[in-house]
């Protein structure tokens, strides 16, 4: 079941949305509740300018790699994905942003060779994406996004901001066969 569908059935099913978006902890992480996650997203969505809701689930490695492999032809893991609306190219202005897609499995990995917990690599993790909703693009913006990730970093009291840490996210991929990267949703 990809992403968008997935969410769809969890709204239909009864799962309320809160203000911050629907927060889906499919693989548990030591230490992250729903609550905090959700309260996080408002802090980090205000902190970014992004006006629209994003959606984020927390899941495994196995369906990131599926999604990269449907959405971004790569058949390889990821640590996160950002899907932005199709109605906006930034995610500004609108009711919803979009979703964002979190390897638990990932999050743990980093968390240990960096020496913070996965909680908070889920959080760094999970404002990348908002970047990423909200129209940054750190592969083609000049280091735009990482100046702006490691101003929020400090500001939501995060540790090592993620594209600072690109150049050995790069190495470890390429040793494992793993990718980072942003979508634009596939139109049905």
């Amino acid at each position: 079941m990809d992403f968008s569908r997935f969410i769809l059935w969890r709204i239909q099913s009864g799962i309320s949305q809160s203000r911050a978006g629907l927060v889906i902890l499919q693989k548990k992480v030591a230490g992250l509740t729903e609550a905090i996650v959700e309260r996080f997203l408002l802090r980090a969505r205000r902190a970014a300018g992004l006006r629209g809701v994003a959606n984020v689930l927390v899941t495994s490695s196995a369906v990131l790699r599926s999604l990269n492999r449907q959405f971004r032809g790569k058949d390889k893991t990821t640590d996160v994905l950002s899907f932005p609306s199709p109605t906006s190219k930034s995610g500004r202005g609108n009711k919803f942003a979009g979703d964002i897609a979190i390897s638990a499995d990932v999050a743990a990995d980093n968390a240990a060779r960096l020496g913070h917990s996965p909680a908070e690599e889920v959080k760094i993790l999970a404002l990348h994406g908002i970047l990423h909703l909200a129209g940054f693009d750190h592969e083609r913006d000049n280091g735009k996004m990482a100046r702006k990730e490691a101003r929020l970093r400090h500001a939501l009291k995060l540790p090592s901001v993620l594209t600072e840490r690109a150049q050995f996210a790069k190495k470890i991929s390429r040793r494992r066969g793993t990718s980072h990267g942003m979508l634009m949703r596939r139109k049905a």
